[in-house]
């Protein structure tokens, strides 16, 4: 029989697509079609290993034009294959060595810092305040310049860019819209930088990428810089859902906040695996088979999509103890195997497709998600629901924190770190599992 396209349904369901898909399916193999072409779904640590070899999953002719034209560009590294996409990579692998993560680390830092400073007593929107912190740090320690009034804007472009990636309504060409008019920006910037009428800080990003010689031996075209360029400040700014999710995940279970805001660094990488595990991202990744394969018997025809079920293996009893508990302890004492937690991908980032900002997305959630658990705030009633039919999923309220007012007095003061309790009246009904990040 026909299998009927699913992309409605993908957009309809969002996370719990794919994995329900298998579910009817009763296995780790489901065959449907997507975007017109037949494709299969995959799930698990060896679907993960499968789907990173590009002997079997190629990804040049696999990203759909929407997906381009919103959340990574034409011409970017995403879409490259082989020694090209090898030396792409190589580019952004130098870009985030262990010293330059460490000095975006201290730029977001600062900037957050002195941000956190100007909120008390006022009522911040955490999602909204993040972005911008970020935004900021990031093109300072990148080389851009971005006058400060122009900042509010830039930020909510790169947000809009992520936020577009799952939607086919007005989102989706607010997002192309932020894309054509920051890839103009930097494409300008890019042709200023070589010329000599901009300057650009030694190794930093702009520079970097500005001089950049593909497979070839070319430079990059303009516009492919600053496609390249937006894929360094896009993801970065992309943290902003995770500290959001932090702050939710530390108002709905608030045992973890002590340990976390005492200094434990061990804790906090832990904290900043299992909330990349538990809360919604990437609901799945996909590739186009290079070739006929088998997976354990079931065919997959050469040129089909082949589905990697990210949020599926992220909530599965079989690689993950109470899979559904937001528990940081199972990271204590263990790092997580290359192709077991891929919220940002598989695989070897300095060879493969594996997102090579990974490292500095856990680093700024090691650093910051102390920081708010140490921060003194009040949790007024709002809407804290987190919807797994939206992709991306976003909390609701973007979390509505009022930092308390310094007292004025050096006399006993609750206990920093511990935000005031909501009269228990006030709190909405606990929201069902789905607002949580589970299907």
């Amino acid at each position: 029989m026909p299998v009927v396209d699913q992309t409605s349904m993908l957009l309809l369901k969002g996370y719990a697509w794919l994995p329900g898909l298998r579910r009817r399916a009763a296995g780790d193999v489901v065959h449907t079609r997507l975007l017109g072409r037949r494709a299969t779904g995959l799930c698990g640590p060896d679907a993960a290993r499968f789907f990173y070899d590009e002997r079997n999953v190629e990804r040049r002719t696999a990203l759909p034009g929407p997906i381009k034209s919103t959340l990574f560009g034409h011409g970017s590294v995403h879409g490259l294959d082989g020694a090209a996409h090898r030396v792409r990579k190589a580019m952004f692998t130098s870009l985030f060595s262990a010293p330059a993560v460490a000095a975006l680390v201290a730029h977001v830092t600062t900037e957050w810092d002195l941000a956190v400073a100007s909120w008390e007593g006022r009522r911040v929107v955490l999602f909204d305040e993040t972005a911008e912190v970020i935004t900021r740090a990031v093109c300072d320690w990148a080389g851009v310049t971005v006058d400060d009034g122009d900042l509010p804007e830039l930020a909510a472009d790169l947000v809009t860019m992520v936020d577009g990636l799952g939607s086919s309504g007005p989102r989706h060409w607010r997002a192309r819209q932020a894309r054509r008019r920051r890839e103009a920006w930097l494409e300008r910037f890019v042709r200023d930088l070589r010329d000599g009428s901009e300057d650009a800080p030694p190794d930093s990003a702009a520079e970097v990428v500005a001089v950049h010689r593909d497979a070839g031996g070319r430079p990059l075209h303009p516009r492919v810089a600053a496609v390249e360029l937006l894929n360094v400040l896009r993801p970065t700014v992309a943290v902003s859902w995770f500290v959001a999710y932090a702050a939710h995940a530390l108002h709905r279970w608030p045992e973890h906040r002590a340990r976390l805001a005492s200094g434990d660094a061990e804790f906090a990488e832990a904290f900043a695996h299992e909330l990349r595990r538990f809360y919604p991202f990437a609901p799945l990744l996909g590739g186009r088979a290079a070739r006929e394969l088998d997976w354990r018997g079931e065919h997959i025809p050469a040129g089909s999509l082949v589905l990697l079920d990210v949020y599926g293996q992220h909530h599965d009893p079989r690689f993950w103890r109470d899979p559904y508990t937001f528990d940081p302890r199972r990271f204590l004492g263990t790092e997580p195997g290359p192709y077991d937690l891929i919220p940002q991908g598989g695989g070897d980032p300095a060879s493969g497709h594996r997102c090579p900002g990974e490292t500095l997305t856990v680093a700024l959630l090691r650093t910051l998600t102390p920081r708010l658990a140490r921060l003194d705030y009040d949790v007024p009633r709002q809407d804290l629901s987190i919807s797994l039919r939206r992709l991306p999923a976003r909390l609701s309220s973007g979390f509505v924190l009022v930092p308390a007012l310094t007292p004025p007095c050096t006399g006993p003061r609750r206990p920093y770190g511990r935000p005031r309790a909501t009269p228990p009246e006030r709190l909405r009904p606990r929201p069902r599992r789905a607002e949580h990040g589970c299907p």
